[in-house]
């Protein structure tokens, strides 16, 4: 009988163990939530490519008709011209000074495809109009552009946009070399309708504030030197499985004033999806309407908010409806981040 009281009683405090530690889980695992500091502030980027950029074609009148020796060797748009021969070329100058001083003699080409290395034989032509020799290229070897910060860690790296940095002719991700964050002022406001973009204005201010150090299809990241002003609380994040159809707010800055929150509509989860487009953001923000018709480019990079966790970022806007666009998940910005600066 004793044996039996003290198996029974064993057996209760195991059970209220068991309870407790059940109990003590959800607080463990909120302590673990990474919490971040709010965005919803421009940032502007300056930016030199790794190689050259190939943008798109440009035929050459030569011998009287028009021939591309580039497109003949099986270069591409968004392929990435590191060397000629033994050169390394890191400017677009460089290159148009070397297919000038090898003259008319076939050149080898060596350039990066989907992160492989690859080579191409092409031999310049005489252009009829001037005489100079050309290969049948656009190319890129920097640029700039405005985005939004969507959070800042307590380190001070940082990620915005949401997506990455992509030439506006081929729609490759371009190949980051080296950039600098700097401040913005806004200006007007181009309003956005169906069929056309709306976009923020505006122009880099003198002071650089950090550096950019990866440009990803989930984001850009890097590390800020100085914090922009406007930064907001820090927000828990919110996991996928926890985002939810219905309402919720985004984060920006318009007309250079105070960054605010507008109301939005999330739908259409795609709770598996790992890329830069994992649920649908409605606008239903009158003021935000009337200002913008929408989502704007500028606007990439607002921080998403609901339940009081950050969900993510808005990322695209649909060009037939300005109102409606798409946003990812933290998570995704997050892992993109963790593999960028490991």
């Amino acid at each position: 009988m004793k044996t039996q009281k003290r198996i029974k009683r064993w057996a209760f405090l195991l059970t209220l163990l068991l309870c407790i530690g059940a109990l003590a889980l959800p607080a463990a695992a909120a302590t673990d939530r990474p919490v971040l500091t709010l965005g919803g502030v421009p940032f502007g980027v300056r930016f030199t490519t790794e190689g050259i950029l190939v943008v798109s074609y440009c035929d050459v009148h030569s011998g009287g008709r028009d021939q591309n020796p580039a497109r003949d060797a099986g270069l591409r748009p968004g392929d990435c011209i590191c060397r000629v021969g033994e050169h390394k070329i890191e400017t677009a100058t460089e290159l148009t000074e070397v297919i000038q001083q090898n003259g008319q003699q076939p050149l080898t080409l060596f350039y990066k495809r989907e992160g492989r290395e690859q080579a191409a034989t092409l031999t310049p032509l005489p252009c009829d109009e001037d005489g100079r020799l050309r290969t049948g290229l656009f190319v890129r070897d920097a640029g700039a552009g405005i985005g939004t910060v969507t959070f800042v860690r307590e380190d001070g790296s940082f990620g915005g946009l949401g997506h990455g940095i992509c030439d506006g002719e081929s729609g490759a991700l371009i190949p980051l070399s080296r950039g600098s964050v700097m401040g913005v002022t806004l200006g007007d406001i181009h309003k956005g309708v169906a069929g056309t973009p709306g976009e923020l204005r505006g122009h880099f201010s003198a002071e650089r504030m950090g550096v950019l150090t990866q440009n990803t299809a989930c984001g850009v990241f890097g590390h800020l030197t100085t914090c922009p002003t406007g930064l907001g609380d820090k927000l828990p994040i919110a996991y996928r499985n926890e985002v939810c159809e219905g309402a919720a707010t985004l984060r920006c800055t318009l007309d250079n004033g105070a960054p605010r929150e507008y109301t939005v509509e999330i739908t259409a989860i795609r709770k598996q999806a790992d890329g830069n487009k994992c649920f649908t953001v409605h606008v239903t923000d009158p003021d935000l309407l009337a200002k913008t018709g929408g989502i704007v480019q500028g606007m990439s990079g607002s921080p998403i908010i609901q339940d009081g966790k950050i969900v993510g970022a808005v990322t695209h806007v649909l060009i037939n409806d300005p109102t409606t666009g798409y946003g990812i998940f933290i998570e995704n910005m997050l892992s993109n981040m963790a593999v960028a600066l490991s």
